[in-house]
């Protein structure tokens, strides 16, 4: 088995977590090792709380490693984090070096998001001047060519579609 990266990226609250984790019950169920890589999890494990333009860019450099490492084990990892710059899942395609990248948009509405956002972070951040957070202060920019385009975390299209691009 080659190494593989599935990276779900989009706006904050709009499934990307609920969809790596069908992904991976889809493949536990199947027999395939994966293993959800959730940007929030992380970031309280590894106690990174900051988001200023250098730690964000550093932690999604760490991140892009850490997943091509595990990758390379024969694990198909599956991040769930924003990286809201192009650039950001540019350099994880790269990082992963030989092997399968598949970038995953989760496509949902800021509207959408904000009215689910189970963790108040909209709310937070329309009442903050300074504000980091990916679609209200600082940009999103959605993938120009993404393997899958994914409608919601519960898109079982979407499972299908990568599961396929997987083989």
């Amino acid at each position: 088995m080659s190494a593989a990266v599935v990276w779900f990226t989009g706006l904050p609250s709009s499934g990307k977590s609920t969809l790596a984790r069908r992904v991976h019950a889809h493949f536990t169920a199947t027999g395939r090792a994966s293993v959800v890589l959730d940007g929030d999890e992380l970031r309280e494990v590894l106690e990174l709380r900051s988001y200023g333009p250098d730690d964000r860019d550093r932690f999604y450099r760490s991140l892009a490693a850490l997943a091509a490492l595990l990758a390379h084990q024969g694990i198909v990892v599956l991040v769930a984090a924003t990286a809201p710059k192009r650039e950001d899942r540019e350099r994880a395609r790269a990082a992963l070096n030989a092997g399968t990248f598949v970038e995953v948009w989760v496509k949902t509405p800021l509207s959408e998001c904000e009215a689910r956002d189970p963790k108040g972070l909209y709310a937070r951040a329309r009442g903050d001047d300074a504000n980091e957070l990916p679609g209200v202060g600082v940009a999103y920019e959605p993938p120009d060519a993404p393997e899958v385009i994914a409608d919601g975390g519960f898109d079982e299209a979407a499972v299908a579609a990568i599961e396929c691009r997987l083989g």
